[in-house]
């Protein structure tokens, strides 16, 4: 990894790729400690640090906390991602344009967006009266009133952040390196690090924790991203054969290859589909603490975040979402139909409807220990923080995978550009010799 971007830095055009891409992130950090008018954001960031805000900021990028003017971030575009991408499967007009090429993904890219401003604004009210303005405006700056003014000026502004950032993450991925809306997440989950490590240091020299906790919170952490790393690359290679072909007098197909089904299909959306849903009972309990006490004790004891049967909820939701999400993506019917009319086949398996049932039993199992992952992951920074006693490091299994995911596509992109250019020298070399 490190040779790939040392390499990257030695080419002058991908050199301005990543200053023009970290000038972006800079500028797009620089907007998330700015707060959004009529807003106490110091006093909203401690009150919901470790609660919903703080659950639902992760995805955010770590704005939503502060509620600033980029508080809602790529939420609402992943939000629509999700829901087209789901639709395009469903819904026959999008299936048409997924099947367009180009001009079809730009289609569908465009209705994701218009989409995202929406659900940022519908995101931007709830929030404003759900949080903002509730509890006597106590999260309120000083001068500012609840009102219909003041709502109007908090969703204008997050609207108007989303459309931003969504910029942002265009011109990253049209002009600099990686994926744009991705390493916007990645910044700002890796931007809380440093402040994390400085209290867990603090902690140390107070004496709260001991230098063997740490350690083994060290070695806990380095090796989940070990882990991650080897899940986010393994994969099920099902070997096809494609029959030969006899065309006038040349011989066509016959060579083998193999379909790649990854072990993490889904990656962290079965994560965040099961953290939205799990939110639902905390906004309840809010919501029924006055009207019906025994109501919100019920939730708080037996689905509060971090409790025994909180923890097996989500760890059911977490599978339940990856085995949805895989059947709508993973269609083996589709997959046997187009190998049969490509003349491909899998050894030892008929074409057609046994094919299909094949590589669906494949792939059903291989959810199954991809959707077991994903549970791990995301109960053991809970149990990891309550045995090393450490609760000042953000140890999250999604962040950890968000930012091993987007750190190695980035890496696949750089070595991409390096394995170009280095063609580009060979083939510009033997036409310098032809011409010679």
């Amino acid at each position: 990894m490190l040779r790939a971007f040392r390499d990257a830095l030695r080419v002058p055009e991908l050199q301005r790729k990543i200053i023009f891409t970290l000038l972006l992130l800079a500028v797009y950090r620089l907007g998330s400690v700015i707060p959004t008018p009529g807003v106490n954001s110091a006093a909203l960031a401690q009150e919901n640090s470790g609660g919903l805000l703080g659950l639902v900021s992760l995805i955010s990028g770590g704005n939503l906390a502060q509620f600033s003017i980029f508080a809602l971030g790529v939420l609402p575009y992943i939000t629509a991602s999700i829901i087209i991408q789901l639709m395009t499967t469903t819904v026959p007009a999008l299936e048409k344009l997924s099947k367009e090429g180009e001009e079809g993904r730009k289609k569908i890219n465009q209705y994701t967006r218009y989409s995202a401003i929406a659900l940022g604004a519908v995101q931007a009210l709830f929030f404003s009266v759900a949080f903002v303005q509730a509890e006597g405006g106590r999260f309120l700056s000083p001068g500012w009133e609840p009102g219909l003014e003041l709502t109007l000026i908090i969703v204008l502004t997050q609207v108007a952040g989303v459309a931003f950032t969504l910029w942002l993450g265009e011109r990253i991925t049209e002009v600099g390196i990686g994926n744009g809306i991705s390493l916007i997440i990645f910044a700002g989950i890796v931007a809380a690090y440093p402040r994390e490590i400085t209290a867990t240091a603090e902690l140390l020299r107070n004496g709260s924790v001991s230098i063997l906790a740490i350690l083994g919170f060290a070695a806990i952490l380095l090796a989940t991203v070990a882990a991650i790393v080897l899940v986010y690359q393994a994969e099920r290679r099902i070997p096809v054969q494609y029959a030969r072909k006899q065309v006038g007098g040349r011989t066509y197909g016959g060579q083998q290859t193999y379909l790649p089904i990854k072990l993490n299909q889904a990656g962290v959306i079965p994560v965040i589909f099961a953290g939205a849903l799990f939110t639902l009972p905390q906004i309840l309990q809010g919501a029924l603490q006055e009207r019906s006490p025994g109501a919100a004790d019920f939730i708080q004891r037996w689905l509060s975040l971090g409790s025994p049967t909180g923890i097996a909820v989500e760890v059911l939701l977490i599978i339940g979402f990856t085995y949805l999400y895989n059947s709508v993506q993973f269609d083996p019917k589709r997959i046997a139909e187009n190998l049969r009319e490509s003349g491909g086949f899998v050894p030892g398996v008929r074409p057609g409807t046994p094919t299909a049932a094949y590589m669906g039993h494949i792939s059903s199992r291989i959810t199954l220990w991809g959707a077991l992952f994903l549970a791990v992951l995301t109960v053991l920074p809970q149990v990891v923080r309550t045995l090393t006693g450490i609760q000042t490091f953000q140890f999250s299994g999604t962040g950890l995978l968000i930012i091993v995911g987007v750190a190695l596509d980035t890496l696949k992109q750089v070595e991409a550009q390096l394995t170009v250019r280095r063609y580009d020298g060979f083939i510009s070399k033997g036409r310098l010799r032809g011409r010679l």
